[in-house]
Parts: structure tokens; C-alpha cells; sequence
């Protein structure tokens, strides 16, 4: 016989839409044949009444006719009795107890996958600030109660289904085979012409329904077997969050399937969460509804960007952002494991490893590589020979070296080891704590003020901004990775060193956190902006920053240096090297830095020669001040000697009447008195 299709009982702990669309399947299938075997009841018992019509109409017809009583009577009546057993009796069992029991299993079913949901939505509205254990504990024990009622409800649902299609052959069959037989019963008692196909016919028919039978009795006996290691193997699965030393996290996935909540914003401040299942199909993000026939895109996401983040004080969030940074999803995982494996695999197919042959064993070498990367290789040139990061210099007054130098450059960097570079236990800081110590004095209360709302384009109110006369202002999206000490700051390749060192840090302790900022480029400095608050977090001052660089393979990659004042001691400084992650702009992020230094260069020395013309414009003047003063002086000496001279005449008198013209000196000096005359002296 040929195969008869099944319902995967396997399948039934993971519930995804496409478990539930071939349940649909089989329902219809279900649904269909009560409908049929009701038609089929009907017409039978049609012919069951009227052969007991006939029985009842020869039984009279054999009173009437005496000599055929005995024979007429009971060949209508074994024929009745026979057509009650082998026919009516097998599709009314069908009907009243196996296409009901579906029905019941069915509603049974809906009631346990609607608790589930209900369990699983109050587990996930868990407030992970506010953690009470009895809260957190009955939750618990209900999601898992709820869960395994509905895996049991499901596995005995499915097994029914599958003994389904079996019987239906057999009670289709049987009533008919029965009927065939009754009437045959009844035609050999008057006939003796009965042909041997006819018989060899049936019993081929009754010899199937016995296989059927078996092969039925032999499938249950095996679904029941799968249903108790099942449900041994599922019992530590119904926990929402199982425990991962059990149930390892899986970090070389490159495809994902399972239920998620996805935040959807309904307001300004409000949002909702919706409960669907999500699955990767290449390098896409999809989703299906219960019900739905198929998934719909949510997002690219290749070259996409995934981290965890702290959304409405629920557990296990992540936040997708597509490659060029239009689009983003908030999701919620059920457990820490699917959170972790979720966000691994998404890493995974954003590098477009499922594009190769074999992509799992690709993810397996490269998650590899990122675990053995803490662990020091001889030669830092040897191991990135071929992965060295595109070079952004210094400014014009670092880019004067001849090509002897930058090739004896080169020959002492072939001889560096890694513990020139990065001392060796730095330790890493991951997130953004406190502001840059700034090494200009004149500077300190600027950062100071790093708390302050910032706006990123200079414009702040009636208080004038200390970038609000640059020339140069440029925002990008980056993401905070990390920070570490670093002991040089002259190659480049420190910075790919700290790259590969805060990378594996993060793959080994299993970091997916990561601070989303703005970093505002101008021409003194750069800062980095918190994008729902405009509060400046961090402030680098541009002449601190020595070196930057971004990675030759991932272009989202790029860091610098910065240089600054190691405390009280002015002379010893400390390096320390700063890692991002951009939208794919870790090159126009360098380009527009050492553009910003170019004119922060190019306006320091326009600075210098306003303040050295500045400087002479002040000497002349002074100059100009003491040559007037001078003239000044010698002009006061000789009316002082005139008006000595004309003191000493003698006085002529003419008598009563008479009076003595004064020059108009000497008369200011009568009304001066003596401390005018005394001032005058003084000055001669």
C-alpha cells in the first residue's frame, strides 16, 4: 500500500507555523471525512431500514403464504442481522467515538496552547528591576505547567490524527465490505451459481482491511513510544529559561527559527509588544503569524548591525539596525539561550558566511579564531600580514617624514612584539563611564560641562558654543566597543591590536552590548552625543588624538588614539585607544577627522601669525604712547621756563588805581594756588 503522510510528533515542542499550518491540513482532512461519513451514515441507514422494511413486509408476506414462511423469514432476517453487524455497526463507531474524540482533542488543544500564551506573555512582562522571587517563581511554574499541557495535548493530538487516516480506510471500507458480503450471504441462500472470482475478490478485500489493521496497531505502538522519550527528553524544556551548562548555546548557527516579541511603537511613549515567529531565510529576517499561509520580510540583513539593549525593563532584548541604518527592530527572546543564539546567528549571516559551501564549519573557524585571538602569537606581523588596516596619518606637521624614515619605519615595526603594542592583562572597559581628561588648561571647564545638553550642530541658546564658529561639522551613528591602554601610540597597527583584542573579549565573555551614540566631527574637537537626550558623553580634544585608523576588511571598524596627561606628573602621558563601530563609515569617519585636524592646523597658524601681528601693532602703539608722551614734557619745560623768566621782571605800580596785567599762564597759576604751582615744578 502506498504511504500514508504523518504529522512529525518531534516537532511539536517548537509549535512553529509551519507545525501549525500542516495541523490545518490534517484538521480540513479531518473535517472532510466527518462530513463524508456522515452522508455515508445516512445512506446506509437508509438501506439498513429498508431491508428491515423488507424483513418486516416478507414476514407478513409469509403468513400469508404458509409453505414459504420458514425460508422467506429467515433469509430477510439473517440478512438484517447481517447487515447491522458487518455494516452499520463500524461506521457508527467511527462516527460517535473516533471523529468525536478529534473534536474533543481539538478544543483540548486550543484551551492548552491559549494558557500557553497566556503563561508565556506574563513571563516575558517580567520587570527585571524590580525582581521578586515569589512573583518570579509562580510565573515560572505556570509557563512551565502550561507549557508541558500543551506539548502532552499536542503529541496526543497529532497521534490521533495520524491513527486517523488509517481508520478512515477502514471505515470506509468495512461498511461496504459488510454490505457486499450480507448481500452475497443472502444471494448464496437462493442461488447456487456464485462464482469463486467473486469470492476471491472479498477476501483479498478483507485480507487488506487486516493489514491496514495491523500496520495501524504497529504505527500507534511506535507514536506512543516516541511520546514517553519525548516527553522524558522535553520535561527540562518546558522551563521558559532553561538551564545553558544542559543545553549549551549553539554560537556557528546560520539559520534560526523560534518565537519572538517584536516592540511596535503606538504612540509618542507607548508601545506594544506582539508574540510571532521569526526564522532566516538567507540573508533576510522573517516573520509569521499564527494563521498566516507564509512569512513576510521584516528586514535585510546582511551587513546589519545586532546588540542588546535595555528596552521597558524587559529581559533579553536586542535591537537590529540594517546596513545603512534606516530601519531597525527591538526584539524579545523567551530565554537566555535563544537570546544569545539569536544574536550569534544574525552576527553570523551579516558577515554573509551562509554563502559558502559549508557555513557552519566557516562560523565554527571564525567563532575559533576569535577564542584563540587572547592568546599572544609570536609575530604581530606574521599573523596580520594580510589583514592590515587602511592608515589615516597625522596631521601635515607629522607628514614630513622622508621615505628613509617612514622605511626605517617599517623595519622597526616588523620587529615589534605584541607587548610593545598593549601591555599584556589590560584591562578593557566596554561601556561609557566618565568624561576625557583634557590636557589644555583652558579647556577643563568646557569638560566640565559634558553633562550639559548639547546641540550636535553648534546652536545652544543664548550661551555661545565653543564649536559654534567651525567650519567643520559632520555626524555619524557609531557604536561604543571598547577602550584598553595602550603603551604605543607611533604605528598604526596598535589600533588593529586593540581591535582584535576588545573582539575576542567580547566573543569569550559573551558581550553583545553595545552604547549607540553620535560623534560629531568639528575643528576642535569630538564629541560623542547621546541621541535621545543631546547630553554630551564624552569629549576628545582634537590635538590629543595622535593616531586613527579603520579595518582593511570590516570598513564598520575604526578607532584612535588619544594621548593625555597621566595625573599630577606632566611629563608621563597615557595612550589610550578608543574602538567604534559605524554604518559602514569607518573610512569617512578617519577622512573626516584628518580633514578637521587640516583645519585645525592651517587655523592655528593663522591664529599664531594674528597674534604675532597683534603683538607689533601693541609695540608700535606703545611706542607712538611714549614718543607723545615725550613732546608733551618738553612742551610743559619750556612754559615753565617762560613763565619763570617773566616772574622775575620787576613789578611796575602806578598808584592807587593802577593794576598789573598777568600773562594767561600766569594767571592759571594763580588759580592753580601752590599745589598747582608745586605739580607743575614736579613735572619740570
Amino acid at each position: 500500500m502506498p504511504g500514508i503522510d504523518k504529522l512529525p510528533i518531534e516537532e511539536t515542542l517548537e509549535d512553529s507555523p509551519q507545525t501549525r499550518s500542516l495541523l490545518g491540513v490534517f484538521e480540513e482532512d479531518a473535517a472532510a471525512i466527518s462530513s463524508y461519513i456522515h452522508q455515508l451514515y445516512q445512506a446506509m441507514r437508509r438501506i439498513y431500514d429498508a431491508q428491515n422494511e423488507l424483513s418486516a413486509a416478507t414476514h407478513l408476506t409469509s403468513k400469508l403464504l404458509k409453505e414459504y414462511e420458514k425460508q422467506l423469514s429467515s433469509c430477510h432476517a439473517v440478512l438484517s442481522t447481517q447487515l447491522a453487524d458487518a455494516m452499520m455497526f463500524p461506521i457508527t463507531q467511527f462516527k460517535e467515538r473516533d471523529l468525536k474524540e478529534i473534536l474533543t482533542l481539538k478544543e483540548v488543544f486550543q484551551i492548552a496552547s491559549n494558557d500557553h500564551d497566556t503563561a508565556i506573555n506574563r513571563y516575558s512582562r517580567l520587570s527585571k528591576r524590580r525582581e521578586n522571587e515569589k512573583v518570579k517563581y509562580e510565573v515560572t511554574e505556570d509557563v512551565y505547567t502550561s507549557k508541558k499541557k500543551q506539548h502532552q495535548t499536542m503529541m496526543h493530538y497529532f497521534c490521533a490524527l495520524n491513527t486517523l487516516q488509517y481508520k478512515k480506510k477502514i471505515a470506509m471500507l468495512e461498511p461496504l465490505l459488510g454490505y457486499m458480503q450480507a448481500q452475497i450471504s443472502f444471494f448464496k441462500m437462493g442461488s447456487e451459481n456464485l462464482t469463486e472470482q467473486l469470492e476471491e475478490f472479498l477476501t483479498n478485500i478483507g485480507t487488506s482491511v487486516q493489514n491496514v489493521r495491523r500496520e495501524m496497531d504497529s504505527e500507534v505502538e511506535t507514536m506512543q513510544q516516541t511520546i514517553e522519550d519525548l516527553e522524558v527528553a522535553s520535561d527540562p524544556l518546558y522551563l521558559p529559561d532553561p538551564d545553558t551548562t544542559k543545553f549549551p548555546v549553539h554560537r556557528n548557527l546560520t539559520r534560526k527559527a523560534g518565537y519572538l516579541n517584536a516592540r511596535n511603537k503606538t504612540g509618542l511613549v507607548s508601545s506594544s509588544w506582539d508574540r510571532q515567529f521569526y526564522f532566516t531565510q538567507g540573508g533576510n529576517l522573517m516573520s509569521q503569524a499564527r494563521g498566516d499561509v507564509a512569512g513576510g520580510l521584516v528586514m535585510d540583513i546582511d551587513n546589519c548591525s545586532v546588540m542588546a539593549v535595555d528596552c521597558e525593563d524587559r529581559r533579553y532584548c536586542f535591537q537590529i539596525t540594517s546596513f545603512d541604518g534606516k530601519k531597525s527592530s527591538i526584539l524579545q527572546a523567551e530565554s537566555k539561550k535563544d537570546y544569545e543564539e539569536w544574536i550569534c546567528t544574525i552576527n553570523n549571516i551579516s558577515k554573509q558566511i551562509y554563502l559558502s559551501e559549508n557555513p557552519e564549519e566557516i562560523a565554527a573557524r571564525v567563532n575559533q579564531s576569535a577564542l584563540e585571538a587572547v592568546t599572544p602569537s609570536p609575530s604581530f606581523q606574521q599573523r596580520h600580514e594580510s589583514m592590515r588596516p587602511t592608515i589615516q596619518s597625522r596631521p601635515p606637521t607629522a607628514r614630513t617624514n622622508s621615505s628613509g624614515s617612514l622605511g626605517s619605519e617599517s623595519a622597526a615595526l616588523s620587529a615589534l612584539s605584541l607587548d610593545s603594542l598593549v601591555a599584556p592583562d589590560t584591562p578593557i572597559q566596554f561601556d561609557i563611564i566618565s568624561p576625557v581628561s583634557e590636557d589644555q588648561p583652558g579647556q577643563a571647564k568646557a569638560s566640565g560641562q559634558s553633562g550639559r545638553r548639547t546641540n550636535p550642530f553648534g546652536d545652544s541658546g543664548d550661551k555661545k558654543s565653543e564649536t559654534e564658529d567651525s567650519i567643520l561639522h559632520q555626524l555619524f551613528i557609531v557604536r561604543f566597543l571598547g577602550s584598553m591602554e595602550v603603551k604605543s601610540d607611533e604605528s598604526p597597527d596598535v589600533v588593529y591590536e586593540t581591535m582584535r583584542q576588545i573582539l575576542a573579549a567580547r566573543a569569550i565573555h559573551n558581550i553583545f552590548r553595545m552604547t549607540e551614540s553620535h560623534l560629531l566631527v568639528s575643528c576642535d574637537c569630538l564629541k560623542l552625543i547621546d541621541p535621545q537626550t543631546q547630553v554630551t558623553r564624552l569629549r576628545f580634544p582634537l590635538p590629543s588624538i595622535v593616531l586613527y585608523a579603520t579595518h582593511q576588511e570590516n570598513k564598520r571598524l575604526f578607532g584612535f588614539v588619544l594621548r593625555s596627561s597621566g595625573g599630577r606628573a606632566e611629563s608621563h602621558t597615557t595612550s589610550v585607544c578608543y574602538i567604534f563601530e559605524s554604518n559602514n563609515e569607518g573610512e569617512k569617519i578617519c577622512d573626516s577627522v584628518g580633514l578637521a585636524k587640516q583645519i585645525a592646523f592651517h587655523a592655528e597658524l593663522d591664529h599664531r601669525a594674528s597674534e604675532k601681528q597683534k603683538e607689533i601693532d601693541k609695540v608700535k602703539e606703545k611706542q607712538q604712547k611714549e614718543l607723545s608722551k615725550q613732546k608733551q614734557i618738553e612742551k610743559d619745560l619750556e612754559e615753565q621756563s617762560r613763565l619763570i623768566a617773566a616772574s622775575s621782571r620787576p613789578i611796575q605800580s602806578s598808584g592807587e588805581g593802577q593794576f598789573v596785567v598777568l600773562s594767561s599762564s600766569q594767571s592759571e597759576d594763580s588759580d592753580l594756588g601752590e599745589d598747582g604751582k608745586k605739580k607743575r615744578e614736579s613735572e619740570a
